[in-house]
């Protein structure tokens, strides 16, 4: 990875902190995205060659803004890691439009944005798109249904982006990791309580008897975006504990 160019969104926490400091160690050069100025900012305090780089991805034109940052400062991109996302508990009797149209505009719409943005460069360093799905886009989520239609709708993605990439020699992977530690649960409204008690109904149900930890999944997000990687494509690899055969 030493001197390529890598864009990780959600890099303010978790997975994607933890990807953009694994990335950085590797030698790459990491734009770390986000919507938290003060928690990027510490992101890029926990590794030399993270640049922080505000924005939300839902908004106009974001894309265009984050694919130019990295392009103009590296000279192009070779990586793109689309972790940022959100989880929402929603059961069918409480649907939201609102909350439906804001989860796919951030876990489907934006991906796919950046995705296009930053194509033309991948495409002449025929280099590798990442996207973090979940252990639930391809496992029923009773009460979160539209978070789960949102991870299956980008490992769709991922699958017919690799066929459509193929050609240019950019690979198209996904990571679906299981229940890891982060503060998506806080971010989806939940009291404390009630977090902490879906953590422990988690590990209970993980074979291996544990969450993951954020730098279990960055480390095999790196390996997905190796340039070594040559012939592995439109695949999704479930790093979840096992919790995949119950």
């Amino acid at each position: 990875m030493n001197s390529r160019t890598v864009i990780v969104t959600g890099a303010s926490s978790g997975i994607g902190r933890a990807t953009a400091v694994a990335f950085a160690r590797a030698g790459a050069n990491v734009l770390g995205v986000g919507r938290d100025r003060d928690q990027l900012a510490r992101t890029a305090d926990l590794q030399k060659g993270i640049v922080p780089f505000t924005a939300d991805l839902t908004a106009p034109d974001a894309a265009e803004a984050v694919v130019r940052e990295a392009a103009e400062r590296w000279g192009g991109v070779d990586v793109l890691v689309n972790n940022a996302g959100a989880t929402a508990v929603m059961p069918l009797e409480h649907l939201d439009a609102d909350r439906v149209r804001a989860l796919f505009e951030l876990n489907v719409t934006a991906p796919s944005l950046l995705a296009a943005a930053a194509l033309p460069h991948l495409r002449r360093s025929r280099g590798a798109i990442v996207n973090v799905s979940s252990t639930y886009g391809h496992r029923p989520l009773p009460g979160g249904s539209h978070y789960a239609a949102s991870k299956a709708a980008l490992e769709q993605l991922t699958r017919s982006w690799a066929l459509e990439l193929a050609a240019s020699g950019v690979r198209v992977n996904a990571l679906a990791p299981g229940p890891t530690e982060s503060r998506a649960l806080a971010r989806a409204g939940l009291t404390e309580q009630q977090v902490e008690m879906i953590k422990q109904d988690e590990a209970r149900r993980v074979p291996l008897g544990r969450r993951g930890a954020p730098e279990e999944v960055a480390e095999w997000i790196v390996r997905l975006a190796d340039p070594r990687s040559t012939w592995l494509t439109g695949q999704v690899l479930a790093l979840d504990g096992g919790l995949g055969l119950t």
